[in-house]
């Protein structure tokens, strides 16, 4: 949908998906190829290590600086992603929370998720109520957020600064289609995966020792095709596991841009297909 766009004007597309940041995962993101970008100018895409951390205001910072760029060249920027908290980032701003504490961030990453969560319903009960209880990253970020504050993440996110939702003309679409398709197509995944060279993928980074906590190391398919690797269970074990959490993010996802996407912003409930991309495009002009 967005190549169409763009072949329509000069455009660039810029990625807007926490996963195809990421060099090491071509394969396990679904990042485009360079023939299925069509030529066109694509930005953001597979430009950090995956022995880094990609965080949503380093992306806000890097997306805004790519937006800034297209515009003064007179190009329309198309943002094309499913990370939700990485544009809501970008348009309405970062929370300016304090440098966190060594001491207590050392302490709270090395406690189990349960005692974290039960920790955080105490001192942000607000924040645990919002989360899901295994959600150990955003978990232990929002109790080492009020530990070494004092505040909680709501205060903080109430002083949201830095968006530029006031400064541009937005066009927002949100796709939405049939779910029965949607989890159709997430059974699939495992399998054009491993088709396209997923485990050797998985090897290269194996091969590299990068920390559990990489944000690579955690991308689904990684682990299931990892413990494949190292014997420790088998082939269809690993595709019912990879299937199994690939339909449980589509879910969250789905579930997220549904409900935390401003009232006006379009929906389009349809499969996308030949047939409609000129309804779709007419709509986002």
């Amino acid at each position: 949908m967005a190549l169409e766009l763009a072949k329509k004007q000069p455009s660039v597309i810029i990625n807007a998906d926490s996963a195809q940041v990421y060099a090491d995962l071509q394969i396990l993101s679904a990042r485009p190829s360079e023939e299925e970008m069509e030529g066109i100018n694509h930005r953001l895409y597979g430009y950090i290590d995956g022995a880094e951390t990609c965080s949503a205001a380093r992306w806000a910072k890097d997306a805004k600086a790519e937006i800034t760029a297209a515009q003064k060249n007179d190009i329309l920027p198309i943002l094309v992603g499913g990370t939700g908290l990485y544009v809501r980032t970008l348009l309405d701003g970062i929370a300016p929370i304090p440098e966190i504490d060594a001491a207590i961030r050392s302490h709270v990453r090395g406690l189990e998720i349960e005692d974290a969560y039960s920790a955080l319903g105490k001192e942000d009960p607000a924040s645990a109520t919002r989360l899901n209880a295994r959600d150990s990253s955003r978990i232990k970020r929002a109790l080492e957020v009020v530990r070494s504050s004092g505040k909680p993440l709501d205060h903080w996110h109430a002083h949201m600064a830095g968006g530029i939702a006031d400064s541009i003309r937005l066009h927002p679409l949100v796709l939405l289609p049939p779910r029965d398709w949607l989890y159709e197509r997430c059974d699939r995944r495992f399998q054009i995966m491993l088709d396209k060279g997923a485990k050797d993928e998985v090897v290269r980074l194996m091969d590299r020792k990068l920390s559990p906590d990489c944000p690579v190391m955690r991308a689904i398919g990684v682990p299931e095709i990892s413990a494949w690797i190292a014997g420790s269970q088998t082939i269809d074990e690993a595709q019912a596991q990879a299937t199994a959490a690939t339909r449980q993010y589509a879910k969250r996802q789905y579930t997220w841009f549904r409900n935390q996407c401003p009232s006006g912003w379009q929906r389009w409930e349809e499969i996308i297909n030949n047939d409609n991309l000129d309804n779709i495009v007419i709509l986002l002009q």
